[in-house]
Parts: structure tokens; C-alpha cells; sequence
């Protein structure tokens, strides 16, 4: 038998890792920095009680404050991905934990400043903004005074500053012990080689082809999470409690309209999300039964509903070949798009490719304002689906890159909401050029299938996340225990929902909502969702048209405009049910046609 083990961090070829000298050339400089900003960030305080005495005061603090944040930016930023390459070393770990100390710091000596702009009496502050000395900082000074209702006093700001890293320290919790703690033991693959099982190969032992390794990969994996579930259970409660008391400490009618609110979404977004969803699970119940139908099962289990329903497809492709093959199907956006992805993912060093013991896992990109984008990466290069996440990834990068250079620094950092946009696009675009390159029907059929899945992890159980969420910040508004096992039923309830009557939920599948990240920055899944609805309306338009100007001046908006406004101006109307009604309707063409490659190719 072969034994296999994760590389540590530094025996990771230099080559496979991010280059962060951009934004700090060694740990020294970094220290530097942040012994810089201990001694200036208290400088702010020199305005307190003075906003409102001229406009020239108010220009003055608003300076102040951009200096500030712009070297805060560098100084998070490698923190955090330090941070992320071994979230067991001990330097990085003091690192972060003394500059989250100091921000909380910085966020006391500054909280006096939304309450005394807001403060401004109104004549006096429309007199204010027409001075062209305010005009970098306009639309966010517009959006403040819009915050005003729940904006709280300067004494009451200061305390909620203060109990930020206690109220929201159950994510650090979550991370530690699903990333460092939690240990799954290996794997004896079908040639008897043992490998790893983490949250990154998780995955990948899913899509296996043999059954009872995906069966047993299954149940070792969430052997682990039982162990825990209680610690974890606690955890997530506590999360929701926090997000529920700061809506009601700002008077917010309820936790899901306080997450709203910063960009102006209405309400029905979400709910029509969900119920335009809902209508058309028939489509997924039809998915699962063709799944079950291929691989000629008499039960469908849940560990059957990722492996490849095109068998034999050699999907073993190392990260160079994912990003040519990403850089080809991002052509329709132009010459300098593609050019300057190409440098950032081999020259400049932007993506840390690989899976190592202590490395966060999943995906992510991270960018600022004064450095190059960062992508976090566990390539697999047997994970199909990896070199979509390098689109996706890619996608969030360009979109860092493009607003980095339109808008000041002021409104360049884009909402969430339109980021799942740029990133899902590129997904889109990635399966137009497979399709477009391959006449093998069984090669149509697996990439076809791929997206399918992609509709399906994205639309539909990001919003069964997004229902989850809803309920259960509800039950804490309402009083109700957030218990394990209320939390198992309530997931329960949604499994039965979104996976209908053919497939066979294991017991322990319950506690999938306590392992999933997202849940601990709550009401952000919803935006993957809508994400892909705008993402393939754009595509579509893009694709059509050969022109993508209109999605370029996308790119570059940042955040001039409230997200529903934005999409507007790239022609998606998101008040409107129709870009969900298009992507669903894309989602049973893919399905109807993936029926017929793959019945009538199997029938004599």
C-alpha cells in the first residue's frame, strides 16, 4: 500500500505560491507598517465634536480617514493570507490576532464619525456636498446620511466597535476547528494508494466513480462532524444571536433587512428568489431520477449525486492547462482582459495553487486597492470542477482589477452582490468554449452535465442556504432555542424539499448546515444565486452580440451605484423575476438535451 501526506507550507514550490512582496516585502516590513499606525491612528480623534462646525473640518477627517483605511488594507490583507496558508502557525496567528486588536482600536478612536455627519443638520449638509472639496466622497457620504436611522449615538457606536471581536469570534472558532482541529483520516483510493480525506479532497472523493469509496469518503467525513456537532451547533448558534442583536442594537425590523439595507435590496429579491426556485424543484427532482436511471440504481443515495454521469472522461488537468483553457473562454472580453489575467496567473504570482497541511480550504479572491488581486486555490487537478472555480476566481480578480482603476479609492470596492456576477460570467463563458471545441458527443455530455451541476450547487442549493438562513435567524427573532437539534430538523425539512422523494437523505446528512462557512456571514449565500441569474443574462447578451462594452463598464463601476441600479445599467432588470426565469429555463434546456445524449446513446 501507498501512503500519501500533505506537503508542509515550506515545502510548497515557491512557483505554486502567491507573491506577496507587493504588498510587504518581508514580516519586517509588515511590522514596520503596523507599528507606523499604531502611532498615527489615534491622530482622528483630534476632529471629535467638530464635523459639523465647517466643511472644511468634515474634508479634513474624511483625508484622515482614507489614509487610514488605505494602510489598513496592506496590513489585513497579508495578515489574512498569511494567515490562510497555515492556519496552525503560531507567528501568523499572533499576527492576526494583534492586528485585529489594533482595528478594534482604530474602530473606537473613529466611531465618532458616522454619528456627528449624521448629525449635520440637513440644510447644512446639502450645502456641504455641493462643495467640490467633497466630490471624492460624495456617494459614500449619501449613503451614510441614508444609514441614519440606524446609526446610533457616539457612546453607543463606541461600544458596539468594542464588542465586535467577541460577538463575531465564532467564525475564528469554526475555522480553527474545521481547518486545524478536525482530522479525517485517510482513504484507500481504487489502486490501494492512501490519500488524505479533508475538506478539500472531500470533493474529489465524491466524484470517484467507484461507489464504495464516494459511500465511504461520505460517512468518514461526516463521522468527524458528529463528533463535534454539538461544539459545532453552539457555534453557529451563537453566530446567529450576534447578527440578530446588532439588528435590534440599530433598530433594523429584523437581521435578514439589516443585511439588505447597505445595498439597497428590497426584500422581494429574496423572497421571490426563493419562491421562483421552489416553483420549478420538479426540474431537479427529474435530474436525480436521469442520474439514478445512468447509473442503473435501484436507490439514490446522496453520496451518488456528484460522480460524473459520463464515465471514462479524462479529467486530469494540471493547473497550467486550466488556465489556458480559462484564458481561451474569456476571449469574447478582449485583448486586454486576457493579457493581463495571463500575467497575473503565471509572471506576477497572483494565485496560490495547491492544497497544504494548515491551508484554509475552499477558494477565494482578495484584493486591494494598492496591490494585485490574490486568488486562494486547493487545485485538484482530478476535480473537474476546479478549473471552474479558477474561472470563478478569476473572474472576482478582474473585477478587483478593472474597479481598481476606474473609480477612486473611495468607490472602488465593489458590493458583494454584483462580485458573484463577474465570477459566475466567467463560468458561463468557460462552458460556451468546451462546447464550442468538442464534436464528441460523450465529451458534450459530461461538460453539459458540469453545468447542470454548477445550476444546480449554484441556483438551487445556494437557495436552500438562503431559506436555512432566513429560518433560523427568524426562530432566534422569535424566541425560539437554536439547538442541534433544532437545526437538524429544520435542515432536515429543506433536504426533503430540494431533493424530493427520489433520493435517500442519510441521517447524518443533518448536519451539513453546520459545516458550511458561509452560514457564519449570514445572508450572503442568496448573492450566488441572483449572482448567476444576472451572470447568465449577461453572458447571454455578450455571446449574442459579440460586444461586451456594456459588461466592461460593469467591471469598472465599483460601487457607484447600488447594486440593483448597476445591473440595470448592464441591462439586467433584477426587481424582475426574468433573469431567474432564463437561467432556469437554461437549466432544463442543458437537462433536456443531456436526456438525449445520454439515453439515446445508451439505447440499442
Amino acid at each position: 500500500m501507498h501512503s500519501y501526506s500533505l506537503l508542509a507550507r515550506h515545502e510548497v514550490a515557491q512557483k505554486d505560491t502567491w507573491d506577496l512582496t507587493p504588498l510587504f516585502h518581508n514580516e519586517e516590513a509588515w511590522e514596520e507598517a503596523f507599528q507606523e499606525l499604531v502611532g498615527d491612528y489615534k491622530f482622528i480623534t483630534s476632529f471629535r465634536g467638530k464635523l459639523g462646525s465647517s466643511v472644511e473640518k468634515l474634508f479634513k477627517v474624511l483625508q484622515c480617514e482614507e489614509k487610514l483605511q488605505r494602510s489598513i488594507e496592506p496590513l489585513h490583507q497579508y495578515a489574512s493570507l498569511r494567515l490562510t496558508e497555515d492556519s496552525s502557525n503560531p507567528a501568523s496567528l499572533e499576527r492576526d490576532a494583534k492586528l485585529q486588536s489594533l482595528l478594534t482600536q482604530v474602530a473606537e478612536a473613529s466611531c465618532f464619525i458616522a454619528p456627528e455627519i449624521q448629525a449635520i443638520e440637513d440644510g447644512l449638509f446639502e450645502n456641504y456636498l455641493e462643495n467640490p472639496i467633497l466630490e471624492p466622497w460624495k456617494i459614500g457620504l449619501l449613503r451614510l446620511r441614508r444609514l441614519k436611522p440606524y446609526t446610533l449615538n457616539d457612546r453607543e457606536e463606541r461600544l458596539m466597535a468594542l464588542s465586535a471581536p467577541a460577538i463575531e469570534g465564532h467564525q475564528e472558532t469554526f475555522s480553527q476547528l474545521t481547518n486545524v482541529d478536525m482530522i479525517f483520516g485517510t482513504l484507500c483510493d481504487e489502486e490501494g494508494k492512501a490519500e488524505p480525506l479533508t475538506q478539500s479532497s472531500f470533493s474529489s472523493f465524491l466524484e470517484r466513480p467507484d461507489r464504495t469509496l464516494r459511500q465511504k469518503a461520505f460517512e468518514q467525513f461526516y463521522a468527524e462532524f458528529s463528533a463535534h456537532r454539538y461544539t459545532l451547533a453552539s457555534s453557529l448558534a451563537n453566530s446567529i444571536k450576534g447578527d440578530v442583536f446588532h439588528a435590534k442594537a440599530r433598530n433594523y425590523p429584523s437581521a435578514l433587512e439589516a443585511s439588505l439595507f447597505e445595498d439597497n435590496v428590497p426584500v422581494t429579491v429574496y423572497d421571490n428568489l426563493i419562491s421562483s426556485v421552489r416553483s420549478q424543484r420538479d426540474l431537479l427532482y427529474r435530474y436525480y431520477q436521469l442520474r439514478r436511471r445512468v447509473f442503473g440504481l435501484s436507490d439514490l443515495h446522496i453520496y451518488d449525486t456528484y460522480a460524473p454521469l459520463v464515465p471514462n472522461i479524462h479529467s486530469k488537468v494540471s493547473f497550467e492547462e486550466a488556465t489556458e483553457k480559462v484564458l481561451a473562454s474569456l476571449h469574447p472580453l478582449g485583448s486586454e482582459y486576457i493579457s493581463v489575467l495571463q500575467r497575473g496567473l503565471s509572471q506576477e504570482r497572483w494565485c496560490d495553487r495547491y492544497e497544504n497541511k494548515g491551508k484554509r480550504s475552499g477558494a477565494f479572491s482578495a484584493g486591494t486597492y494598492d496591490s494585485p488581486p490574490y486568488i486562494l486555490m486547493n487545485y485538484q487537478e482530478d476535480v473537474f470542477s476546479d478549473i471552474y472555480t479558477l474561472a470563478h476566481e478569476a473572474g472576482h480578480s478582474m473585477h478587483t482589477w478593472f474597479s481598481r482603476r476606474a473609480q477612486n479609492f473611495q468607490n472602488y470596492h465593489y458590493p458583494i452582490f454584483l462580485a458573484e456576477v463577474a465570477s459566475t460570467f466567467n463560468e458561463i463563458l468557460l462552458t460556451e468554449h468546451l462546447l464550442a471545441t468538442t464534436e464528441d458527443r460523450k465529451m458534450r455530455a459530461y461538460i453539459i452535465n458540469r453545468q447542470i451541476d454548477d445550476l444546480r450547487s449554484t441556483l438551487f442549493r445556494q437557495t436552500m442556504f438562503a431559506e436555512f438562513e432566513k429560518t433560523t435567524h427568524a426562530a432566534q427573532e422569535a424566541g425560539e432555542a437554536l439547538t442541534l437539534d433544532f437545526f437538524r430538523k429544520t435542515y432536515r425539512s429543506l433536504l426533503q424539499d430540494y431533493f424530493g422523494p427520489g433520493v435517500i437523505l442519510e441521517e447524518v446528512l443533518d448536519l451539513e448546515c453546520l459545516r458550511i462557512p458561509h452560514f457564519y456571514s449570514a445572508f450572503y449565500v442568496y448573492k450566488y444565486a441572483t449572482g448567476i441569474a444576472a451572470a447568465v443574462t449577461l453572458a447571454t447578451e455578450v455571446l449574442k452580440t459579440g460586444n461586451a462594452n456594456r459588461y466592461l463598464d460593469f467591471l469598472k463601476s465599483g460601487n457607484s451605484h447600488f447594486p440593483i441600479e448597476t445591473l440595470r445599467l448592464a441591462g439586467v432588470e433584477m426587481n424582475s423575476p426574468d433573469p431567474v426565469k432564463i437561467t432556469l429555463q437554461l437549466f432544463q434546456s442543458r437537462l433536456e438535451e443531456l436526456e438525449d445524449l445520454l439515453i439515446k446513446d445508451s439505447q440499442p
